[in-house]
């Protein structure tokens, strides 16, 4: 039931953050928190998914739900801390705009999506305008490191660091020796700067994995089975990557029918801007990352797939003529 004016007014300020978005790395993001012992108000734009989170995912916890910006605000400790994980671009906007004349100065408003960083230098300016703190902050780990550990990059208002350090730096993954995957990055749009170009190398590696698939697999006619042990095998090895891993998990994925997944798989891929920007950047700054933009181009040429199939019918290619050992590649 969604409290009244007088009821919100009365409402004990006993949350430590309030997050905004609820699919699925918000919600991961939450129960993070919570297990760390951290109270959350969880809020979003169609409220019935507040009301179906804290009836399921949430069940059993200490995640408050809200269902208005009014009774987020009121249930939450001073400084306010407000944290979105929505969509990149407008939304952000609109979300500031309906947060603001609910604050008051000192608060701090955090975005954890994949915000261009200088849209977070133009909105760390404008909050600060308004006596507010911002902070922009790359979250990277998908679903599965927003849920036990993802690794957190900071950065905007230098003074709103001492408020949300405990949060960010005991929710995050740790090395070894228990070192935060998170600090401070700088002041404006360090923060998303980072995770941006981040996510830039992403795409340089998933590209190598691309085409190192493609010289297993037309190179050597090796089937999904043969090129999962071969991925997991180099796995094994100082690379010990976790896109690697994965890579040789859904080589040997099975389809309902039997059938190997990876054959199914349309071969287009999409892409959110983040590389693309990154090699902008680069581009601006001149220093070259051609790994890089060549993989924001093959992501380009990928998604013209009608283009492509005509193209095939007139262009067939050179002709398939790779030879080399097999055991050479599987180590064998």
């Amino acid at each position: 039931m969604v409290a009244g004016t007088t009821g919100i007014l009365n409402m004990e300020p006993k949350a430590d953050i309030a997050l905004i978005g609820l699919a699925v790395m918000g919600q991961n993001l939450i129960l993070n928190m919570n297990d760390h012992g951290f109270i959350v108000v969880a809020y979003n734009r169609t409220v019935a998914k507040v009301d179906e989170f804290i009836a399921n995912e949430a069940k059993g916890t200490n995640v408050i739900g809200a269902h208005s910006i009014p009774e987020m605000v009121a249930l939450l400790k001073r400084p306010r801390r407000v944290m979105m994980l929505v969509k990149a671009g407008a939304a952000v906007d609109e979300f500031i705009e309906q947060l603001l004349p609910h604050l008051e100065p000192g608060d701090i408003i955090i975005d954890g999506g994949n915000s261009l960083f200088t849209d977070t230098i133009r909105r760390t300016k404008y909050v600060e305008s308004k006596g507010l703190l911002y902070v922009g902050t790359g979250v990277s780990g998908g679903e599965e490191g927003a849920r036990h550990g993802p690794s957190i990059m900071p950065g905007g208002s230098p003074a709103a660091w001492p408020h949300v350090k405990d949060i960010f730096q005991t929710i995050s993954a740790k090395v070894e020796d228990g070192t935060p995957c998170c600090d401070w990055v700088g002041e404006n749009g360090a923060g998303h700067y980072v995770k941006m170009v981040h996510n830039g190398i992403e795409y340089g590696d998933m590209q190598v994995i691309g085409e190192a698939y493609e010289l297993l697999k037309t190179g050597l006619g090796m089937t999904p089975d043969e090129m999962g042990a071969v991925f997991a095998e180099w796995n094994k090895g100082e690379l010990d990557s976790f896109l690697i891993e994965i890579t040789s998990h859904i080589m040997t994925f099975k389809d309902a029918d039997g059938q190997p997944l990876i054959d199914k798989i349309l071969d287009a891929a999409g892409q959110k801007g983040t590389g693309k920007w990154t090699v902008e950047s680069s581009m601006d700054l001149g220093i070259p990352i051609t790994l890089m933009a060549e993989a924001v181009y093959a992501r380009c040429v990928s998604a013209l797939k009608d283009e492509r199939v005509q193209a095939a019918k007139k262009l067939k290619g050179p002709a398939e003529d790779f030879h080399r050992p097999r055991q050479i590649i599987q180590g064998s």
